[in-house]
């Protein structure tokens, strides 16, 4: 089982957007931890959206395919 997520920082005003083959609550802990990264500038990121996968590879590709929209608009309609 994989994932594709979206998280979404208040305090930023923005999504990110990744895939995971483990635990989607296990991922934002990691990603909410001291770490460099994109996430790391902010401590305020929730799961807004996830899609489930039978393997990573199908889950890599939608978050790629999400990723190229380039459109705060078009994924906030995803998650709606």
């Amino acid at each position: 089982m994989a994932h594709t997520y979206i998280l979404y920082s208040k305090s930023l005003d923005r999504f990110y957007i990744g895939s995971t083959s483990g635990s989607l609550n296990e991922r934002l802990r990691r990603h909410l931890s001291n770490h460099s990264g994109f996430t790391s500038k902010a401590k305020d990121w929730e799961i807004f959206y996830f899609e489930t996968f039978e393997n990573i590879t199908s889950a890599r590709k939608r978050e790629n395919e999400i990723k190229a929209w380039k459109s705060k608009a078009m994924i906030w309609s995803l998650i709606k």
